[in-house]
């Protein structure tokens, strides 16, 4: 930074852990370093998460496993199925040492949030490596930071920060633009920018917008008429001007509440060929919708399922159906929105198709405090008590020890958060839970 340069006011910190899951992998198994390393989606299908060695040999997020695997594993490529808990208890330390460091954080994803701050630049470049710092040690993730004005330049500079190393993991985007000038932006491509989507990359390149600087020279007004106010947003973004309100750019807002609809959705590790087994999954899938819905304090009105077969099956051979049970009153019970579930479908499942994938979604919701009526029209909420009980035994004995009816109780020897049905998510490369079970934490020996 130039010397005598003024003061930026008000700086947004955007703090994003390098490859998050392919580090977590890493925190306790040193033997990973330096090795390419690459996470699987459920059931071991895609490629979702890869170490900066796995995408230098030209692995691509989104490939299916199967096609490569073969050849990454001739290069030395180890692979793990996607471990959510470690994951999840990683994050939330990475979240909490940041904390620390800079007031006002908003999470954004499991792996990076937003800061504000007023400190003067330096200082605020200061801050960070020293929270990177911390990260690394109490932590082990490798964390990059991105300062500049607004959220969408912090996130350019984010990036920047990572493919260049001379930046020891912090860039501000008042430096880099000083050394590269509008190099900087035009050598990000249009679909690299934060909001623009695969759609939106094509119309806007039919456009002749191929980089962020065309963006960002483009009229705004244009930009809104043509596609929307948010993408017009991003304009303004680009040229260093706030307009992402923290609502809009945090999904996980107001303690990550959701305020339309829950979803539990998965894949089966083998078809499901009989209502007994799918009842068996959609109710799985209902209680951990509700754990969800209890823990914001919500109430649902509506259960809407969808089961379906693979689309890539013999031609005719594609079966889906799709059904909504509108409940006699909002509600978080565990037993009425399973039963709800199941009774959905009963009469619609196809005992001759293949259903490789289900989901619960829960819709119309509704604040359990602000919500009233007329009296003998309450909610049925769980009164009983049984969603608190199933809570409790979830966390002091692990997830779906204790269930409804079949939906919980793990078939004996199971080591994974399923419940033993042939049915259940295959994770045949899971590292250890060494952040939340006791039977597979980490063992440290000294010699």
């Amino acid at each position: 930074m130039s010397d005598g340069e003024p003061s930026t006011g008000r700086l947004v910190v955007l703090a994003d852990a390098n490859s998050f899951f392919a580090s977590c992998e890493r925190v306790f198994d040193p033997s990973l370093t330096n090795k390419p390393v690459v996470v699987l989606s459920n059931n071991d299908g895609c490629v979702v998460a890869r170490s900066a060695e796995a995408k230098r040999l030209g692995i691509r997020e989104g490939t299916p496993w199967f096609t490569i695997r073969e050849e990454a594993r001739r290069q030395g490529v180890v692979a793990r199925s996607s471990n959510y808990e470690l994951y999840a208890s990683l994050s939330a330390r990475m979240m909490s040492v940041m904390s620390r460091y800079f007031p006002d954080q908003q999470v954004y994803s499991i792996d990076e949030c937003f800061f504000t701050t007023t400190l003067e630049a330096d200082d605020a470049v200061e801050t960070s490596k020293r929270m990177r710092e911390a990260v690394l040690k109490g932590v082990g993730v490798p964390v990059s930071v991105g300062l500049a004005t607004t959220k969408t330049l912090s996130k350019v500079a984010n990036h920047w920060a990572k493919r260049h190393p001379e930046c020891e993991g912090v860039a501000l985007w008042n430096d880099i633009v000083e050394a590269e000038g509008d190099a900087a932006l035009a050598n990000v491509p249009i679909n690299d920018v934060w909001g623009v989507g695969r759609r939106l990359t094509k119309k806007l390149q039919a456009l002749g917008i191929v980089t962020a600087l065309d963006l960002q020279h483009h009229d705004p007004v244009d930009i809104r008429h043509r596609f929307s106010i948010l993408l017009e947003r991003t304009v303004h973004e680009l040229n260093g001007i706030p307009c992402v309100p923290d609502d809009d750019a945090n999904s996980s807002a107001n303690g990550g509440k959701r305020t339309t609809e829950i979803l539990c959705s998965r894949m089966f590790s083998t078809p499901i060929t009989n209502f007994t087994q799918m009842s068996q999954a959609l109710s799985v899938y209902s209680q951990r919708a509700c754990h969800r819905l209890r823990q914001q304090g919500s109430l649902c009105s509506y259960v809407s399922v969808f089961c379906a077969t693979s689309p890539y099956g013999a031609e005719g051979t594609y079966s889906s159906l799709h059904v909504t049970a509108t409940l006699p009153d909002p509600s978080d019970d565990p037993l009425i929105i399973s039963k709800a579930a199941c009774k959905a479908v009963e009469n619609r499942f196809d005992p001759h198709a293949r259903y490789i994938r289900a989901g619960v979604l829960l819709l119309g919701l509704t604040d359990a405090a602000r919500f009233k009526t007329l009296n003998g029209l309450e909610p049925k909420q769980d009164t009983h008590g049984l969603g608190a009980v199933l809570d409790e035994a979830a966390k002091r004995f692990g997830p779906l020890r204790v269930g409804v009816g079949y939906a919980g109780i793990r078939g004996k020897g199971q080591a994974n958060e399923d419940t033993g049905a042939a049915w259940t998510m295959r994770r045949d490369m899971l590292s250890p839970r060494s952040t939340t079970r006791w039977d597979e934490i980490a063992v440290a020996q000294a010699k």
